[in-house]
């Protein structure tokens, strides 16, 4: 097929694959499933052979930014899916062609109907030279922590107790709600705030400040490491 070194024996199976539901039976929904466990399959093999040291959270994480539907669908882009994808006219007027879901559905469905009609190794195969770019250039596994993680293990590191956060100011109306949290580290140092369009994300720009501050507090040579909030600081976002 276009952009895949793979040639169907039974085209019927990769015109399914090809086929969103709003095309109505006989769409790509039960190929989707198959693809999706065969790819979290194929990458985890890799990754475990490629990061032979790395542990388990790692490993899990290296897989997620692989496998998440940004990457899919990016990889979709690359490969023309959106051209040949057969979808109802309302998706059609709509751009469904180009929606990061329906291209990263759309991938995992060609994946299953290879393994269908080709077998493991072939979808093995495919898998694995489709990804090899991003397997080659994968950058280390701690720079994809979020940034409440790597907070986290470095108070631990540290033996300091974790942080606390509290949404200290909520404003805006239901469709353009705007939070500001607050992080606290015990008496380490100051607490810092940050705002977002949700809890999850303020708190994630809050942990990612007071992280960037305590790895300097803990730098060698740095005395007690105290510090003190300043309007700036707090003003970080």
């Amino acid at each position: 097929m276009p952009g895949i070194d793979y040639r169907f024996r039974d085209p019927g199976l990769l015109e399914r694959a090809l086929t969103h539901r709003s095309c109505g039976p006989g769409h790509y929904e039960r190929l989707e499933f198959l693809g999706d466990s065969l790819l979290s399959l194929v990458i985890s093999e890799q990754l475990y052979h490629r990061r032979p040291h790395a542990p388990e959270g790692d490993l899990s994480r290296l897989r997620s930014r692989l496998v998440r539907d940004v990457t899919l669908a990016s990889i979709a882009r690359e490969l023309n899916l959106g051209e040949h994808l057969r979808l109802g006219v309302g998706e059609l007027k709509s751009g469904g062609f180009l929606r990061e879901s329906i291209l990263a559905d759309v991938f995992e469905s060609v994946i299953g109907a290879i393994f269908l009609d080709g077998g493991f190794e072939e979808a093995r195969r495919v898998v694995c030279e489709v990804f090899e770019p991003r397997l080659a250039s994968l950058p280390e596994a701690d720079t994809l922590k979020d940034p409440k993680t790597r907070l986290q293990e470095l108070l631990q590191a540290h033996g300091h107790e974790l942080p606390e956060y509290e949404v200290i100011d909520e404003s805006g109306a239901d469709h353009a709600k705007c939070f500001r949290v607050e992080c606290r580290v015990g008496g380490l140092t100051a607490p810092v705030t940050a705002e977002a369009a949700s809890r999850r994300k303020a708190e994630q720009g809050a942990a990612k400040i007071m992280h960037e501050r305590l790895i300097e507090y803990f730098q060698p040579g740095n005395g007690n490491g105290q510090t003190t909030a300043t309007d700036a600081g707090e003003g970080k976002r």
